[in-house]
């Protein structure tokens, strides 16, 4: 939609060109056009150069390849407000920093990115995107920090988490458009407006309908599933690495449920689906099944140059059928993709091939290891749309790791619970009915959420009544 392009404009990285794409257009030129608007004042400074500015890119795996040395190093270089000190132990950056950059995982190089940017001394700071590969608890920390900072020093976001929209933001801009194609950010409005505006798919101020469907949180999707039969046992089971230690103390999945999973990084989520799909064997317990299971990975690989109908016909024989075309291509957009060998693909279009292979299968039991990572608000609701009708259609168990709160929200019927020392030893508790299980994870994190009028989930802003 241009985000990300808007953002280049307001920090001087790009020069508008007022239409003409073919000539670069003179500064004059463009302060002529705005003379007597509020952005005059702006755009001169930007002009003159004489504004200093933070930013955190959208593609933080660009920053290994122009940057070489430790995280103390790196982080060094931007330490101009001399704030490190309360930075680093709020996103747990102490352990990593003698680690070379090029070995961190995404989590980390994303926390690092943040931290580096926030330390700068500048007018103004924009981030693209902080939430993704963190976990809810790291979330919440990066919000709390950029609250801080916001008090002194104005802050752009651009981010596709809701729940931490709503928390970190004061106003909000809604972009539509068609992607890729055209795109229009709206005038500011607050952010309870704006965020339930979006979602319903229509702005008032504008008169404008961007979107066919509203998206739509029923109040007590979690109250279907207690008339619904035992589909899959899961056994009481432990895993021991090393260093790590994982106890799963058992529970069930229902026919046509969907179970959320919710927990920090590294407490053994991934660890809990690779044992269930089969990919890692137990170290006590035996998971004895003859149901089928189908199983999304965390982390996607693109080893691959075959076509992604190729990759997708391979996972189902039913490609030609018009419910998967209806239920599966159409709502996942893959229909523009089809032809594109599977490692040209960017990260969202990725991760949504790899959602439709995944429930292309043939399978009792489906697996999906952070369906939202990469996707926009657009593709989450869908995502959440076809994995619900796919559950209650095939009467099938389905079972949902992330750390996206309203996905969480819309998807889930029950929740399990990851609890334990991150990196040392997780336990599964549950599951739980959803109100009792949200309710022992926020407690956990040290957050409240109400519900709005439209029955979204809103995250109450520290200190608030």
């Amino acid at each position: 939609i241009g985000k990300s392009t808007a953002i280049k404009i307001l920090s001087g990285q790009l020069r508008p060109n007022l239409g003409n794409f073919d000539t670069e257009v003179a500064w004059e030129e463009i302060l002529k056009l705005y003379t007597g608007t509020e952005l005059f004042d702006y755009l001169q400074t930007v002009s003159k150069k004489t504004l200093k500015i933070a930013s955190k890119p959208q593609y933080i795996d660009y920053i290994p390849k122009v940057f070489s040395g430790s995280v103390r190093e790196l982080l060094k270089k931007t330490d101009e407000r001399n704030r490190l000190g309360e930075i680093l132990p709020v996103l747990k950056l102490n352990t990593i920093l003698d680690h070379d950059i090029c070995t961190l995982s995404g989590g980390e190089l994303q926390r690092v990115a943040i931290a580096a940017c926030l330390a700068r001394d500048a007018d103004l700071y924009f981030l693209d995107e902080i939430t993704p590969f963190l976990d809810i608890y790291q979330r919440i920390a990066a919000a709390k920090l950029i609250r801080d900072l916001a008090q002194e020093r104005p802050v752009v976001i651009v981010e596709h988490d809701l729940a931490i929209l709503d928390m970190l933001a004061d106003t909000v801009h809604v972009g539509y458009g068609k992607p890729a194609v055209f795109g229009i950010i709206t005038r500011p409005k607050g952010v309870r407006v704006g965020i339930n505006q979006y979602l319903e798919g229509y702005l008032h101020e504008e008169n404008v309908r961007f979107r066919e469907t509203q998206v739509v949180f029923e109040k007590r999707a979690h109250e279907k599933g207690s008339d619904r039969e035992d589909l899959f046992e899961i056994p009481a089971m432990t895993k021991e690495y090393d260093t790590f230690h994982l106890t799963i103390s058992g529970g069930t999945i229902r026919c046509g449920e969907v179970l959320g999973v919710v927990g920090a990084n590294g407490m053994g989520k991934s660890t809990f689906a690779k044992l269930l799909a089969g990919a890692e064997t137990p170290t006590t317990g035996t998971l004895e099944t003859t149901l089928r299971i189908s199983y999304k990975p965390q982390y996607i690989k693109a080893d691959t140059s075959d076509p992604v109908e190729m990759y997708l016909r391979r996972c189902t024989p039913k490609f030609d059928s018009s419910a998967f075309q209806h239920e599966i291509l159409e709502p996942l957009s893959l229909g523009p993709i089809l032809q594109s060998p599977v490692d040209s693909l960017s990260g969202g279009e990725l991760q949504r091939v790899a959602i439709a292979g995944c429930l292309a299968r043939d399978a009792d039991v489906y697996i999906l290891d952070e369906p939202s990572a990469h996707l926009d608000v657009e593709q989450r609701v869908k995502v959440t749309r076809i994995i619900k009708h796919h559950a209650e259609g095939k009467e099938v168990g389905i079972m949902v790791i992330d750390h996206d709160i309203y996905l969480i929200d819309m998807i889930s019927e029950r929740i399990l619970v990851f609890e334990g020392e991150p990196g040392v030893s997780g336990t599964a508790a549950g599951p739980f009915r959803m109100r009792d299980g949200m309710n022992r994870f926020l407690d956990a994190l040290n957050v409240t959420f109400r519900r709005d009028q439209s029955g979204r989930p809103r995250i109450n802003k520290p200190d608030s009544f």
